[in-house]
């Protein structure tokens, strides 16, 4: 007897069991996450704890940069993270590996710089015994990251990178940390790599929002644009161009959005505010009815140092929604993609023109903001150079394809008072938890990330030594930039402040090393100029020399109380 046969019985419907994944070492599984996310680079310091992920990169395209110290690791990942907007990853080993992370695992997150930082760990079975290096890495590290875990199964660790890449990309951007047991990175896993997706992008915020918006600015006695941080880069900065192209709105920018007005709209261009309130930007503000806030972040200049009048119209124009306090309380959120709804405002403002009463504000601020670019000729450089000729001569000397970097000290106020610049990302500064010891690593990345552009960064003789043990790192890369040392001997930052408060100073003093010999002795070029031509002869040379260059600037802070902080508000230095 015949039977029709079914299509399960059919050799042409008969298919071979699908095969399981090969198992890797889930050590493996992060590497495979790092490549597929185009990681070029990975900043680290060895470890057994750890060094399943490091003997897995070298069969993979990854670099890995091995770092004097991982706090450094830390600040060269954020950077990565900051200039191109994917996240850079540092790697480290348990213990005190990973807590010598956390300064710059604060400052990525609180600035906004996205970066992974992997940390190995004591195996499971040692997890709560007191051995070596063992401690709670997940409760340290989630006080200064916006996201942190610990993997306890070879199974979990596709899906947890996976998952940590797009945490650190979602606004507000930051650090997230997985800490990785050595166990766990050693077995093995079949689990594979989850689809790699970047975080989708929002649209444009409501259109009834942004009608609102416009009506509030169209009927502003004196409108006046505040930038920020999170619309600091190449979209936000076109889409504030066109803006500004619109209407004739004046801008004010923080210091890390420094860059965001081009050299064709710099008539729009008020200066930069952030710590002393007294600067042409904050008298603008001060004058404004309505602000519009675009990607501003309080910890950039906390509010309460300009809003001094807290039923003032405010628009906040972000990704994320505002942080509200008492003198910050927005009338209006535009709550989107930043630059897709700063073109649609623009649309709305087309011709938006300031009352011709308010412009006299503009034009006086303007005239003293162009007046600063004008220094003491009778100064007496045998105390050292005056800090603020210097600034306006690395200005003279660089090109918009120049990123310059500032560490923080009194350096860092020179800079974002005086140093134009036209780009977003090109003018890099630590303006939230103002951590000393940035700019050499920020400029080592800078010179991997922009390979071929000119890197200039600058600190104090303070923050130099704080990091300059990195000279080593940027040697054997054979990275090019030039950094200047503001060298006077303290921490004038601190000391200038002191003196405003209690008329002394106190635990500021530092000594004298021979800057241009330590630069040497790492194989680094040294320089020291104590004259403005011996500094741009020094700029020129070292903008010519391969690998890195450090100059020794000696620099004249006595003026700093008058000049710095002349004119302070009560309470900003409190």
């Amino acid at each position: 007897m015949n039977q029709t046969a079914t299509p399960t019985q059919s050799p042409a419907h008969t298919h071979a069991p699908a095969q399981a994944p090969t198992p890797v070492r889930s050590a493996q599984r992060i590497v495979e996450a790092l490549e597929a996310a185009g990681v070029r680079w990975v900043f680290g310091v060895p470890g057994a704890k750890v060094d399943q992920v490091f003997d897995a990169l070298e069969d993979s395209s990854i670099e890995v940069v091995v770092c004097r110290h991982e706090q450094n690791a830390a600040f060269m990942a954020a950077a990565v993270g900051r200039l191109t907007g994917r996240p850079g990853v540092a790697l480290v080993t348990s213990g005190p590996g990973t807590s010598n992370l956390a300064t710059g695992l604060v400052t990525a997150t609180t600035e906004g710089d996205p970066m992974i930082a992997l940390c190995g760990a004591v195996p499971r079975a040692d997890r709560l015994k007191r051995t070596h290096q063992s401690m709670d890495a997940a409760g340290l590290l989630a006080t200064v990251s916006k996201f942190a875990g610990e993997v306890d199964d070879a199974d979990n660790v596709p899906e947890a990178i996976v998952n940590a890449l797009r945490q650190a990309e979602v606004m507000p951007r930051g650090a997230a940390s997985l800490v990785l047991p050595a166990d766990v990175m050693a077995e093995p896993t079949s689990v594979p790599l989850p689809p790699l997706h970047r975080v989708p992008a929002l649209g444009p915020a409501r259109a009834e929002s942004i009608a609102q918006a416009a009506k509030l600015l169209r009927e502003a006695r004196f409108p006046v644009v505040l930038a920020g941080v999170r619309s600091a880069c190449a979209e936000g900065a076109e889409a504030l161009h066109t803006l500004l192209e619109h209407t004739d709105l004046p801008v004010v920018e923080t210091f890390q959005a420094a860059g965001l007005v081009s050299r064709e709209l710099e008539d729009h261009y008020l200066g930069r505010v952030g710590l002393f309130r007294n600067q042409p930007g904050d008298v603008v503000l001060d004058q404004a009815d309505v602000v519009l806030a675009i990607g501003y972040d309080p910890v950039e200049y906390d509010a309460k140092l300009w809003n001094h009048d807290a039923s003032r119209t405010i628009i906040n124009l972000d990704e994320v929604a505002a942080d509200i306090d008492a003198f910050y309380a927005p009338t209006l959120e535009l709550r989107g993609d930043i630059p897709t709804t700063i073109e649609a405002l623009a649309e709305a403002l087309d011709g938006l023109e300031h009352p011709a009463a308010d412009r006299t504000v503009i034009d006086e601020q303007r005239a003293r903001l162009d007046a600063t670019a004008q220094v003491d000729a009778r100064h007496d450089d045998s105390f050292g150079l005056d800090p603020k000729a210097v600034t306006l001569t690395l200005r003279e000397l660089v090109d918009d394809d120049t990123t310059v970097i500032s560490d923080v000290g009194s350096h860092y106020i020179y800079l974002a008072r005086y140093f134009r610049t036209y780009r977003p990302r090109h003018l890099l500064f630590s303006n939230g938890q103002q951590t000393l010891g940035v700019a050499l690593p920020w400029a080592i990345a800078t010179a991997l990330v922009r390979p071929g552009k000119p890197v200039l960064s600058v600190s104090g003789d303070g923050g130099f030594l704080f990091s300059a043990m990195e000279l080593d790192t940027a040697v054997r890369l054979g990275v090019n930039f030039t950094h200047i040392v503001f060298n006077d001997g303290t921490y004038d930052m601190v000391a200038f402040q002191q003196m405003k408060k209690y008329g002394r100073t106190s635990g500021v003093q530092l000594g004298h090393p021979d800057l241009v010999a330590y630069a040497e002795a790492f194989g680094a070029h040294g320089h020291r100029a104590t004259t403005l031509e011996e500094l741009a002869r020094a700029i020129r040379l070292g903008q010519t020399e391969d690998g890195p260059t450090i100059i020794d600037v000696p620099v004249d802070y006595r003026d700093n109380l008058a000049g710095l902080a002349g004119d302070l508000r009560e309470g900003v230095l409190s």
